[in-house]
């Protein structure tokens, strides 16, 4: 195991994916001993299900204790604390999560009720629940996608799951990004299982999912996000909690040289899921044939970006090719290894939304 290896993989049997990941990284030798304490950190932040793009899938907590279970470890919690304005108890059942833990008989825990105490983060006071200091591992489930303040969320903010309401909303008073940044000093995540299946195009919400069909796993949370930053098209020094955290020793944002381990190539995708009159509209500058959806997916993460800076405009439909069904054929502008024959194209397979927004910052200057 090292800090810099993430592991991949696509498909769409989600409980499944979620225990190949929990293998391969061989977590069961990392948390070893048996009789420790284990908290499965999922998002849900809403009443709202998985679809939506906003919480965590209930299949992947499901694989998560599945895989930890038949390892032996049976000291097993499932912890979270919803938004405030929001009540835990009634999100945790709209979404699933509820059930998958009365499936196994593992408590749930409503952070909401929990009481708290105040440690010192990195020079910063902050008041994190008291269950949080009874956990011996913690896996973290959090969902990659867009936040309407701090433009991204994924591992590093969905610790804030973890302090009570009355801290999350001083979390807003100082603007998010330092908070979040100093939170993560005093609370370790040891392994993090990305949701990267349909997470919203830019509110924590949901409402807008881009359909990925990915899980993945990480060791250091900084790593997690800064990869979730590129595949939505940012670089990881755009977002000022990666990069504080890092500055504060949480981790490395250093993606280039991180060592991916892609699991399962090829895992055919038979679940369709609905796009949004939002998604459908970035959608209609794309001229997929088979496409898979992490590929599919970083092209529109990637249009939304141009969309924002106003790049869209003056380009006709269509425009851009992807998938596989372009293997061995020629064209102008092509996304992805699949296209490697067209006359303008990104490799990639599959390639990050923000090399794919500056490739056709290029080829439409």
């Amino acid at each position: 195991m090292s800090k810099n290896e993430y592991y991949m993989i696509q498909g769409d049997d989600y409980k499944q994916m979620a225990v190949q990941v929990l293998k391969a990284a061989g977590l069961a030798a990392d948390i070893a001993d048996r009789s420790k304490r284990i908290g499965i950190k999922p998002n849900i932040l809403a009443a709202k299900k998985a679809s939506d793009g906003a919480v965590t899938h209930p299949e992947l907590v499901d694989g998560v204790l599945t895989y930890l279970k038949e390892e032996g470890f049976l000291n097993l919690v499932v912890l979270e604390g919803s938004w405030v304005g929001d009540l835990t108890s009634q999100a945790v059942r709209v979404c699933g999560i509820y059930d998958i833990c009365k499936k196994h008989q593992v408590p749930f825990i409503d952070l909401q009720k929990d009481a708290f105490r105040t440690v010192d983060a990195a020079g910063m006071p902050i008041s994190v629940c008291e269950e949080v200091f009874r956990l011996d591992y913690l896996i973290n489930l959090p969902v990659l996608k867009g936040h309407c303040q701090t433009t991204v969320t994924c591992a590093l903010k969905n610790s804030k799951g973890l302090i009570p309401n009355s801290e999350k909303r001083r979390f807003h008073t100082l603007g998010l990004h330092k908070p979040i940044a100093h939170l993560n000093t005093v609370i370790h995540q040891d392994f993090i299982l990305l949701d990267n299946i349909c997470g919203d195009l830019d509110f924590e919400e949901g409402g807008n999912p881009v359909v990925m069909n990915r899980v993945l796993g990480f060791w250091d949370p900084v790593l997690c996000d800064s990869f979730a930053a590129e595949s939505m098209g940012y670089r990881p020094s755009d977002i000022a909690y990666i990069r504080l955290a890092e500055q504060l020793g949480v981790g490395s944002t250093d993606v280039e040289h991180a060592n991916p381990i892609v699991l399962g190539e090829g895992i055919p995708e038979k679940k369709k899921m609905r796009s949004t009159k939002r998604v459908s509209k970035l959608a209609a500058y794309a001229d997929a044939k088979d496409a898979c959806s992490a590929c599919y997916g970083s092209l529109i993460y990637a249009l939304d970006r141009l969309n924002d800076e106003g790049l869209l405009a003056g380009h006709s439909a269509a425009s851009i090719s992807i998938g596989q069904g372009y293997r061995g054929k020629t064209g102008k502008i092509g996304i992805g290894q699949c296209t490697g024959c067209f006359e303008k194209n990104l490799g990639g397979c599959p390639p990050k939304a923000v090399d794919i927004a500056e490739f056709l910052r290029q080829q439409w200057e």
